[in-house]
């Protein structure tokens, strides 16, 4: 894998699955925008992507503040990409949140929240940019869940948002196709990162790691860099006749039924 010379958009950058993508993408050779709501950790990535870098030619990171929700900051991340780097070839919508929530206890304003977030700042930002990845032949790589595949209870609002994500991104991958631009997403299991960690508590959220050892056919819940390093392959040239498809880096627990 080899991205010399080419530059990849990267949101939910500051931490976990996103902040892991950085460093890869870093360490073969891309040119980064990485994108979150955190300054401090979007600092810190930077960070860690320049003592991974593959070459001094990349230059520094830019790194932008915005919240994927909001279009205004869209379509400032867009532009602020171009500017400064004339191209885009990779697109990465990573950013998403996580709350728990069933059919009777979630609020309106929840699920607003979880669409616009995990669902509407894919739309809005690929929209944005596809005149860019036309034009490079460039692709996209969407971070969906295994949740977008399969449903699990208490989890509704995200349970939708991603099979939204899993939809938007064969849509795209057929509309696009023809004109040189691929699109794929990827489809996490349990990861070790804060996605959970900010609506469970210390003791839920351990009870919740350990339970991995039943859901996952790998009988483990998995690291950042698993993913970053099946979205890197997706991203390059390795993976030049694969589009339209949502890949699972679940341990297997896709493959799962209760017992």
């Amino acid at each position: 894998m080899n991205f010399t010379n080419k530059v990849v958009l990267l949101t939910g950058a500051a931490s976990g699955i996103g902040a892991a993508t950085a460093v890869k993408f870093s360490e073969l050779g891309a040119k980064l925008a990485i994108v979150d709501r955190s300054k401090e950790g979007l600092k810190k990535t930077a960070e860690n992507c320049l003592k991974h870098a593959k070459s001094k030619d990349q230059g520094e990171i830019l790194q932008l503040v915005g919240d994927v929700s909001q279009p205004e900051d869209l379509e400032c991340i867009a532009k602020q990409t171009i500017d400064k780097y004339k191209r885009l070839d990779v697109l990465v919508n990573n950013a998403g949140i996580m709350e728990d929530g069933t059919i009777e206890n979630t609020s309106l304003k929840q699920f607003d929240c979880m669409i616009h977030t995990n669902l509407r700042s894919q739309f809005y930002l690929t929209l944005l940019l596809v005149p860019e990845l036309l034009k490079t032949k460039g692709n996209i790589v969407n971070t969906s869940s295994i949740c977008g595949m399969r449903s699990f209870p208490n989890t509704l609002a995200y349970n939708i948002s991603k099979s939204g994500v899993d939809q938007f991104t064969r849509c795209v991958a057929l509309e696009l196709g023809e004109r040189g631009v691929r699109c794929n997403c990827i489809n996490p299991g349990v990861i070790y990162t804060n996605l959970q960690k900010r609506y469970l508590d210390e003791k839920a959220y351990e009870e919740f790691i350990k339970k991995a050892k039943h859901t996952h056919a790998l009988a483990r819940y998995g690291q950042p860099v698993e993913v970053a390093n099946v979205i890197c392959f997706l991203a390059s040239d390795l993976a030049s006749f694969i589009t339209g498809h949502s890949v699972p880096v679940d341990g297997g627990r896709h493959a799962m039924t209760p017992r």
